[in-house]
């Protein structure tokens, strides 16, 4: 079920009837809301439930052995248990057709030629999600960070919460299962809050990613010929907001849902086009994932602990990582590499005090790049002007990772690359119309993430007259109407 849809609409209305009846009692209302999730994720495969439900008891019967055993054999198996239950679901139906493509070229290079039948595989829609939060909690319940959830149907639905179920936030146990514990339903203030950002988050996706970029980023990305400079960099600035809009659309739209029925979903993103650097940027983009990756992942390999050379190594197999997880191609693997290479170069720059707390996403007050910085003209001597100069550089380099995450395939990527530096130089393709809308945009969206970089939506509403609110909302909710022409689902929903 798409957020995006009529249908949900009339699904949340009834969800937000039956949570604020005051004479159902609060276990009651908690199992409507698990119903009401394996409901909403029914939707685009019924089988797949049996996945969520697999996780579910698994990861819960695992974390709670996992905690009172004191045999350190016994709780590695229990934790090996988890992780080959979870991870092996996501290999075989996100990474089965990749790893068998890649066996195939790999014994056809030596000789072989090994032809085996084409898998008919259906990637389950948000399984590195829900895979990812499940494991937090048996990795969580190993180092014993928290304490093992009592109830079996809290711990459902903090696996199944359909705000977020399907392409996050990537939610912590400690962050959403005590609000589980007792009764929450929103009050007016948090219901328009809800509300709002509900309306922020679809405005986000079907206006601005859909309507005005994603026509621009296609014809791009599609083309088979050699393009024209412009054509190039505006198709790919398009791809940049779209993704932005979409993604950051969801996340607003879940934690806009989730303060309607009263509870409190993380952050997600921080206005990243505004990042001075790139471990700023990865403080502001898809926070949640980030932070997964630095806690469970990056300290897990050792992080800074074992030597210089060691925390690059860290560093970069992290970053490769998390561009596999985003998708079953070398694509998304370059495109976390890139990454990685960036966050090494910008950490090799810095001065020591700062290189040594940092690890992916470290909490620094004004995160300056040397390595972005040192390119600003010396004679801009303003600190803000030079951190926007820094900044825009930042985004420049990041335009370029997006190249191989939007790209079908090497060829693709390789040629768009070649059009955007003037090797190779084609013919315009794009509209003027579609050239006016992504120029517009652009700067529209990195002028304001830079003037919001350091406050919030929320907080800026609040600020604000009633009236001024009003019109801004009437006029979303005016453009989503006239906008809404189809329902198209959310790009990480294929993650």
């Amino acid at each position: 079920m798409l957020f995006n849809s009529y249908t949900f609409i009339v699904f949340l209305v009834i969800v937000l009837i039956l949570h604020n009846a005051t004479r159902l009692p609060w276990k009651i209302k908690k199992i409507n809301l698990l119903l009401a999730s394996y409901i909403f994720y029914a939707v685009w495969n019924p089988p797949f439930i049996i996945l969520l439900w697999l996780s579910t008891v698994v990861d819960f019967v695992v974390g709670k052995k996992l905690y009172h055993e004191e045999n350190k054999l016994r709780r590695k198996m229990l934790l090996i248990i988890s992780l080959v239950a979870n991870l092996g679901m996501l290999g075989f139906f996100k990474y089965g057709s990749f790893l068998l493509e890649n066996f195939v070229l790999l014994m056809s290079a030596i000789g072989v030629d090994y032809q085996p039948a084409a898998p008919d595989i259906i990637l389950p829609v948000g399984i590195s999600f829900y895979t990812f939060q499940t494991l937090c909690y048996t990795l969580d319940m190993y180092r014993r960070r928290i304490e093992p959830e009592k109830s079996f149907l809290n711990f459902a639905l903090f696996v199944t919460f359909f705000p977020q179920l399907v392409a996050g936030p990537i939610v912590r146990p400690s962050q959403l299962l005590p609000q589980f514990h007792t009764p929450h339903t929103a009050g007016t203030q948090q219901l328009i809050k809800g509300l709002f950002l509900l309306s922020l988050g679809l405005f986000m996706k079907v206006v601005m990613a859909d309507t005005m970029l994603a026509a621009s980023a296609d014809t791009v990305f599609g083309s088979p010929q050699v393009l024209a400079p412009v054509d190039a960099w505006l198709g790919v600035l398009a791809f940049s907001g779209q993704i932005f809009f979409d993604f950051a659309g969801y996340s607003t739209c879940a934690i806009g849902i989730a303060a309607c029925l009263g509870f409190t979903l993380p952050d997600n993103f921080r206005y990243p086009y505004a990042a001075i650097g790139f471990s700023d940027f990865w403080r502001r983009w898809h926070i949640t994932l980030s932070t997964w990756l630095r806690d469970y992942l990056y300290i897990g390999l050792g992080g800074n602990r074992k030597g210089t050379f060691s925390t690059y190594i860290n560093l970069m197999l992290t970053m490769l990582i998390g561009g596999l997880w985003h998708g079953a191609s070398w694509t998304f693997v370059v495109w976390g590499g890139l990454h990685g290479i960036y966050l090494c170069v910008e950490r090799l720059f810095r001065p020591k005090q700062e290189k040594d707390t940092l690890i992916i996403h470290a909490s620094m007050p004004e995160p300056v790049s040397v390595i972005t910085a040192s390119f600003v003209p010396a004679f801009l001597n303003r600190k803000k002007v030079k951190l926007f100069f820094a900044a825009l550089l930042t985004f420049f380099l990041i335009n370029i990772t997006w190249v191989f995450f939007r790209a079908d395939n090497f060829s693709t990527a390789w040629r768009l690359l070649g059009s955007m530096f003037g090797i190779t130089d084609g013919a315009p393709i794009l509209s003027t119309i579609n050239m006016i809308k992504v120029s517009v945009v652009t700067v529209l969206l990195v002028g304001t993430h830079w003037v919001m970089r350091n406050t919030s939506v929320w907080q800026v509403v609040q600020k604000t007259k009633w009236w001024v609110v009003g019109i801004v909302w009437a006029c979303m909710l005016i453009s989503l109407i006239l906008s809404q022409k189809s329902s198209d689902s959310f790009i990480y929903f294929q993650f």
